[in-house]
């Protein structure tokens, strides 16, 4: 149907008197978003319990038992190639009285390493834990990442060391 022009100026006045205004169109508007780097984190167990027991003969041996879950969160969005070493350090094993069992009788086997993220992860397995050393460490990092693992405590108790309960804390970082 063919509207003649002075019929279509009569209906654009109507329309503009009746208040019916045709849509405006706007131009595009730019937006943003903004993720930041997390953080780089570990979670451990509050307490493993009893790790063993074995009985007390002249020559001595190795109690070992599991310490529970240890997991690093690494969100940073921290730049291709770098790393993150969690360590580990641990008291003295004391007694109700007597001599201790030292830091340098705890060993530390991390075991399997499950890991999501593209990283290099690798146990230390440190066998002395008088100082803070390195359990696992992950290199080659690119974007986030996580690694978690069941460590097992070896600790070598001396031939003749008296009978009891033993109790010492073992302590991890991620830096």
């Amino acid at each position: 149907m063919m509207i003649n022009p002075a019929r279509r100026i009569a209906l654009v006045t109507a329309m503009l008197t009746l208040g019916v205004v045709p849509p405006a169109m706007a131009g595009p508007t730019a937006a943003t978003v903004t993720v930041t780097g997390g953080a780089l984190s570990i979670s451990v167990p509050t307490d493993a319990g009893n790790l063993g027991s074995r009985a007390n003969t002249v020559s001595g041996g190795v109690i070992s038992g599991p310490l529970g879950q240890v997991q690093v969160n690494d969100a940073r969005s921290a730049a291709a190639g770098s790393g993150w070493v969690a360590s580990v350090i641990s008291t003295a094993f004391t007694p109700s009285s007597g001599p201790t069992i030292g830091a340098a009788a705890v060993g530390y086997t991390a075991g399997t390493v499950a890991k999501v993220g593209t990283a290099t992860f690798t146990a230390n397995d440190p066998g002395d834990l008088t100082g803070t050393v390195a359990a696992v460490t992950a290199t080659g990092i690119t974007g986030d990442n996580s690694a978690t693992w069941n460590p097992t405590i070896n600790v070598a108790i001396a031939g003749g060391k008296a009978a009891g309960v033993y109790s010492g804390t073992i302590t991890h970082s991620v830096s």
